[in-house]
């Protein structure tokens, strides 16, 4: 089969087997989605080689249970070790031994199959698209902030980052609050956000008017400057959401955070079944964030695509 690798910091497309069951669920890939963690990862961040990637939709090829061969599904990625404390529970997500789909000891959706621990797939509604069901793992994890920072009516938010991680944040947590703010530099992109109409865009050059404005801030630009930023527009006692990952070593004024009793939060993974509601209800749109497709043997050019500064959601497809 045809995969989508990283070696030692060069992407290609090879020629790969095809996975074995192993005890888990093999999936046949419909659509896979780009994202900004697969170009950090082809940059050196994570260390990872194999095969990149970690949203998908896809068909089950196989699996123990027969009842799940041929399903539409989408799946989590972390996969737990299924004996420690926080697998028992329901919540792979912090298994200190777990692999991570595309990340981390487990090669990615950017293949014609893969396969995963049948727990953790979710079939996908006949209502939701290839293409939207795609967005269910970006979705869940901007809609998993509301896990360690509840967001009231009262709230005043921003985010920070006009991309697609920062768009899904605000309009899927702008459903709590009708105060919701996007900061980002392209006004062709805040104009997707004013789509809902409770959220503001506002060029970041112009942001400087709000200083101590926000309760909550959430940093989805994946640039260390988000992170001075947000300090300057969160109130004392504020909060400061750390959405994105890249590769480098941020500075910050740490007295800053001390001097305003800055309450940090990293956020990485959310649930995918509240992603899942959010598509099938039609409460957020995600389809028009998707800028192109490509074929899995272009991933390479896909990628360069997808890196682009005009770019949103590239997907692959089989």
């Amino acid at each position: 089969m045809k995969a989508l690798k990283v070696l030692n910091d060069r992407v290609s497309v090879e020629k790969v087997s095809k996975p074995a069951g192993d005890g888990e669920a093999l999936v046949r890939v419909l659509r896979s989605g780009i994202c900004n963690t697969d170009l950090e990862i082809a940059r050196g961040y994570a260390g990872f080689n194999g095969t990149i990637g970690h949203e998908f939709v896809g068909l089950v090829e196989y699996a123990a249970d027969e009842q799940l061969i041929g399903k539409r599904v989408v799946g989590e990625i972390n996969a737990g070790c299924g004996k420690c404390d926080l697998c028992l529970k329901g919540d792979s997500r912090h298994c200190p031994d777990r692999t991570v789909l595309g990340i981390h000891g487990r090669d990615g959706t950017h293949a014609e199959f893969l396969r995963l621990p049948e727990v953790n797939l979710l079939e996908v509604p006949e209502s939701i698209s290839d293409a939207a069901a795609v967005f269910v793992e970006p979705l869940a994890a901007a809609y998993g902030i509301s896990e360690q920072a509840p967001i009231g009516d009262g709230d005043n938010v921003a985010v920070i980052g006009d991309g697609k991680l920062g768009i899904l944040c605000s309009r899927s947590l702008s459903r709590s609050t009708v105060h919701m703010t996007q900061i980002g530099k392209h006004k062709e992109k805040l104009d997707l956000v004013e789509k809902y109409g409770n959220v503001t865009g506002v060029m970041l050059d112009d942001a400087g008017s709000l200083r101590n404005s926000f309760d909550i801030v959430i940093e989805a630009s994946g640039s260390e400057s988000g992170f001075a930023t947000a300090l300057d527009l969160l109130r004392p006692r504020g909060k400061l959401v750390l959405k994105s990952t890249f590769h480098g070593l941020p500075r910050w004024q740490a007295s800053r955070v001390v001097v305003d009793e800055i309450t940090i939060i990293g956020s990485r993974c959310g649930r995918f079944a509240p992603a899942l509601k959010l598509l099938s209800s039609k409460a957020i749109e995600v389809e028009d964030l998707i800028s192109d497709e490509f074929p899995l043997v272009s991933g390479v050019k896909a990628m360069r695509r997808a890196a682009e500064s005009d770019a949103m959601k590239v997907l692959l497809s089989n």
